[in-house]
């Protein structure tokens, strides 16, 4: 079990973009199919490793690891998903310090940019919604969309700073909800 926690993380750890959030919807996959954990569980983990210090991906992996395996098996999932992002973070280092310039490179990560957006989209709706057997439109539905909107408001016309926002959103969530 050891074993199969590592080379899974670390499938996760190579084939990932986005970090964070938008790698959780292979975490879920993973977990789902390696019968690790059911939705529940998972949505308690993804809480609990949003909560925590630290990359969310890696401290849910750490979770994941700790309930299927124990210390060892957080040990391993840890070491699976961080190891790949260290180890291809110097060899690109080392490349990339002699292309930075290159319109081609640049072009590049200007592509991943929607891509990585529509990662983390996609893993907040299906976060949001995850488990929940009534309608898709409810008031708590609405609260959040309105919440939502009104950040991207003042952050993109009104230009408020992000911690201003943060605060007003932890305020009308405890308000709404």
């Amino acid at each position: 079990m050891i074993w199969n926690l590592l080379m899974t993380f670390m499938k996760i750890g190579f084939l990932s973009f986005g970090g964070g959030y938008a790698i959780i919807p292979m975490i879920q996959h993973e977990a789902m199919t390696g019968g690790w954990l059911s939705e529940m569980e998972f949505q308690e983990v993804v809480s609990i490793a949003g909560m925590a210090t630290g990359p969310v991906a890696t401290n849910s992996a750490t979770l994941i690891g700790y309930r299927v395996a124990g210390i060892e098996g957080a040990m391993a999932s840890t070491l699976g998903m961080v190891l790949p992002s260290f180890i291809l973070i110097i060899i690109i280092s080392i490349f990339f310090y002699r292309v930075r310039d290159s319109k081609w490179i640049k072009t590049l990560f200007y592509g991943l940019r929607p891509v990585i957006t529509g990662l983390i989209a996609y893993a907040a709706i299906r976060f949001g919604f995850m488990g929940k057997e009534h309608a898709f439109l409810t008031w708590q539905t609405l609260g959040t969309l309105i919440i939502v909107f009104a950040s991207l408001y003042g952050l993109i016309k009104n230009k408020l700073h992000p911690l201003t926002i943060i605060v007003a959103s932890g305020f009308l969530g405890v308000a709404f909800f």
